[in-house]
C-alpha cells in the first residue's frame, strides 16, 4: 500500500483508520477505489486484532459521489444499450461489496464526514454504525441530478434511518442540506468543528475498541436485523445472544468490575 493508493489503512492500536484517498477529485468513487474498499473492509472484518474501524476522507471532502468521468468514458466504449446496462450493473455490484462488509462487520464502524458527502458517500455513512459530521459539511444524494436511481443500499437504509417521507424528499429532489439538518434527521450522531472532527471520531473509535467486542457485535446484529423480525422473533434472538454473551470472558470481567466499582478492562473475547 502506497500514498497514491485509492484507499489507505492505518492502525492505531485496536482501531483501523480507513482513508478514502483520491483528494484531487473529492474522493469520487472509481472502480479501483470500489475494489480496494471491497478488499480492505472484509479483511478488517476478519482481523481479530481490529476492534473498531474509522472511515474518513482525505483532502477537502469525504466523498463527492461516483466518478462520473470514468463512468461516462467507460460506457461510451460499449456499442449497445444491453452491453452498457450489463457493465453498469457489474460496477454497482463491485461497489456493494464494501457496503455489505460494513453492515455485517462484527465490530463497530464509525464514519467521519466533512466537506462534501454525496451519492455513494451517503451510502457509506448509512451503512456505518455511528457517524460524525464536521460543521460546513454539505450532503446530497444527487442521483436524480444525473438521471439515475440510488445505489449503495441508500433506498434500504435511508427510510429506516429517517422515515419514508423524509427519505423520499432527499432521494426525489436531490436537494443539498447541511450538517445541522443531517443531525436533526438522524443521519449523523453529532456535528463538531472541522478542526475537531478527526480527534473526536478517533476518541469514539478508541472507546468502542476498548469495549466488549463480542457483545458489541451481537448488539450490532440485533439492531440491524430487528426491523425484519416480529417482536417474538426479536425477543428470542435477544435471549440467544444474551446467553452467548454470559459465557464470555468479557462478561466475567464486566460483572467483577461493576461489583468492585472499577472500570472494566475488556479483552474482546
Amino acid at each position: 500500500m502506497t500514498s497514491s493508493d485509492p484507499v489507505l489503512v492505518e492502525r492505531r492500536g485496536a482501531v483501523a483508520v480507513v482513508t478514502l484517498n483520491r483528494p484531487a477529485v473529492l474522493n469520487a468513487l472509481s472502480l479501483e477505489m470500489a475494489d480496494a474498499l471491497g478488499n480492505v473492509l472484509p479483511a478488517l472484518a476478519g482481523d481479530a486484532s481490529v476492534r473498531a474501524v474509522l472511515l474518513v476522507g482525505a483532502g477537502d471532502g469525504f466523498m463527492a459521489g461516483g466518478d462520473l468521468v470514468e463512468m461516462r468514458n467507460g460506457l461510451a466504449k460499449l456499442e449497445s444499450k444491453d452491453a452498457r446496462r450489463a457493465e453498469s450493473e457489474r460496477w454497482v455490484h463491485r461497489a456493494h461489496v464494501a457496503i455489505r462488509a460494513i453492515a455485517t462487520m462484527p465490530k463497530p464502524v464509525i464514519t467521519a464526514v466533512h466537506g462534501a458527502c454525496a451519492g455513494y458517500g451517503i451510502s457509506l455513512l448509512l451503512a456505518s454504525d455511528l457517524a460524525l459530521a464536521a460543521e460546513g459539511t454539505k450532503f446530497t444524494l444527487a442521483y436524480c441530478a444525473i438521471g439515475t436511481s440510488p445505489d449503495g443500499g441508500a433506498t434500504w437504509s435511508l427510510p429506516r434511518a429517517i422515515g419514508a417521507k423524509q427519505a423520499a424528499e432527499l432521494a426525489l429532489t436531490g436537494d443539498r442540506f447541511d450538517a445541522a439538518r443531517a443531525a436533526s434527521l438522524g443521519l449523523v450522531n453529532r456535528v463538531v468543528p472541522l478542526d475537531r472532527l478527526r480527534d473526536d471520531a478517533m476518541a469514539l473509535a478508541t472507546r468502542l475498541a476498548a469495549g466488549p467486542t463480542l457483545a458489541l457485535a451481537r448488539t450490532k446484529t440485533l439492531l440491524r436485523e430487528g426491523a425484519g423480525r416480529s417482536l417474538d422473533e426479536q425477543l428470542d434472538a435477544e435471549a440467544r445472544f444474551f446467553a452467548a454473551s454470559t459465557v464470555s470472558d468479557d462478561f466475567g470481567e464486566g460483572i467483577d468490575a461493576f461489583l468492585n466499582k472499577r472500570p472494566p478492562s475488556f479483552e474482546g473475547h
